[in-house]
């Protein structure tokens, strides 16, 4: 898993509530057991027309936001299915952290396990980010994990709160696996050690 300890990127505001999974990463794209590949189905269906064409309107279409790795979003963002295509889909467009006020909490353990940051804020501080977002090209904000902290374009820093264990395996690129790998050693002498002592085991 990819690290993550300082990001500075452009902001795209999505400025809407309940953004489900099923709006991250439609249905019809769920068929892959692959990471890799989603990005471009990412939001399918307010991203592109009926015809396959580019939706204009849609955010991500814009210029100033296409190449944005970092997503202010309404309240309970990630909601409805617990399909970890979502977060998948969203690294995969080059999303590396979303700021809400609220996450489906799945969503929000499925995106720390594939390198997503999400960031809880509060009300104001959201406004006043999705404010930052809305400045198109200028739209851009610095995610420092190691202190905590957002900061924003005009040099204000907005704290932010996340769990510890989960901060550690960000830092150091872990995931599920990768953290039970870094215990390979102690884990190889506790088996000789039982195979010793209980040898019929």
């Amino acid at each position: 898993m990819q690290k993550f300890e300082t990001l500075r990127g452009v902001a795209a505001p999505f400025d809407m509530i309940n953004i489900d999974t099923d709006k991250v990463i439609p249905k019809q794209y769920l068929k892959t057991i692959r990471r890799t590949g989603l990005g471009k189905h990412l939001f399918a269906e307010m991203r592109y027309r009926a015809d396959g064409s580019e939706n204009p309107d849609f955010v991500l279409n814009k210029p100033v936001y296409r190449d944005a790795s970092i997503i202010i979003a309404g309240d309970n963002f990630g909601c409805g299915s617990s399909r970890e295509h979502a977060p998948w889909a969203l690294l995969d467009y080059g999303i590396r952290c979303v700021i809400s006020t609220s996450f489906a909490d799945i969503f929000y353990n499925n995106c720390f396990k594939n390198g997503i940051l999400p960031i809880t804020v509060s009300r104001e501080q959201l406004d006043e980010l999705m404010k930052d977002a809305e400045l198109g090209a200028n739209a851009v904000l610095e995610i420092d994990l190691t202190t905590q902290e957002i900061s924003r374009p005009n040099g204000e820093k907005i704290g932010f709160e996340v769990e510890p264990a989960r901060k550690h395996c960000l830092l150091h690129g872990l995931d599920d696996i990768g953290l039970t790998l870094a215990r390979e050693t102690a884990i190889d002498s506790f088996e000789e050690r039982r195979a010793r002592e209980q040898p019929w085991v």
